[in-house]
């Protein structure tokens, strides 16, 4: 049978909208699922988000990857365990954060007081990229002009305009989010973004690989949608 990877967008506290798609989604036994991070901030459960995908972790029957996104990275650097940015993090959303964690307008150490500690080691356990079978699947996106084994962590993170606008070599397609769009954002054979904006009213977004089949959740909807990527 064939293996197949479901590469789902950025989740940002939507626990509703996540639990709906990973039921929906057709997973089976051997089949890979990459998340590519921000899972916390803005939306109304971020601590159920992580819970979620903890239990996810645990089934032994599932695979996945957790890979990390500036909104993790952020709450990093806030707590002072690395990352960019952490001054920034309590008005980026991370106040949305702190409440799903029983706690308004925290000190970085009251937050971490907060954070279940299984918690935080998934947070700073998350990984930058993921490479299989053509594809490239980061947070952010890609340096155009530099190689995979000297992309810097802040452009895998935090790169937007120069990855999007620009053409590049890798000879292997990037999947990322990070940057929100109403439908997924298509540049073939260059990226696929699949960032659409759940948080903001529009979906959660898994891309299916190797087919290229979608399936989506609109923001407050009970079921999964399925379509193709579009031409």
């Amino acid at each position: 049978m064939l293996r197949r990877t479901f590469v789902v967008g950025d989740i940002h506290g939507c626990l509703d909208e996540l639990c709906v798609l990973l039921s929906g989604i057709p997973l089976a036994a051997g089949d890979r699922t990459v998340f590519v991070g921000d899972y916390i901030d803005r939306g109304p459960d971020s601590r159920g988000v992580v819970d979620r995908l903890l239990a996810l972790a645990a089934d032994p029957a599932r695979e996945c990857v957790f890979l990390r996104g500036n909104h993790e990275d952020m709450l990093l650097a806030y707590l002072g365990r690395g990352g960019h940015y952490g001054e920034a993090f309590l008005a980026n959303g991370g106040d949305a954060t702190a409440e799903s964690y029983g706690i308004g307008d925290p000190t970085p150490a009251e937050l971490m007081a907060a954070i279940p500690a299984e918690h935080l080691r998934f947070f700073e356990e998350t990984k930058l990229t993921h490479v299989e079978d053509g594809y490239v699947i980061v947070h952010a996106g890609i340096h155009p002009r530099r190689d995979l084994n000297h992309q810097s962590a802040h452009d895998l993170l935090w790169i937007r305009d120069e990855f999007i606008r620009r053409p590049h070599d890798l000879g292997q397609t990037v999947v990322f989010g990070h940057t929100p769009s109403r439908s997924v954002y298509v540049d073939l054979p260059y990226k696929i973004g699949i960032d659409t904006g759940c948080v903001y009213g529009g979906r959660l977004t898994a891309l299916e690989l190797p087919s290229r089949a979608l399936h989506s959740v609109r923001r407050g909807a009970p079921t999964v949608e399925r379509s193709e990527l579009p031409a």
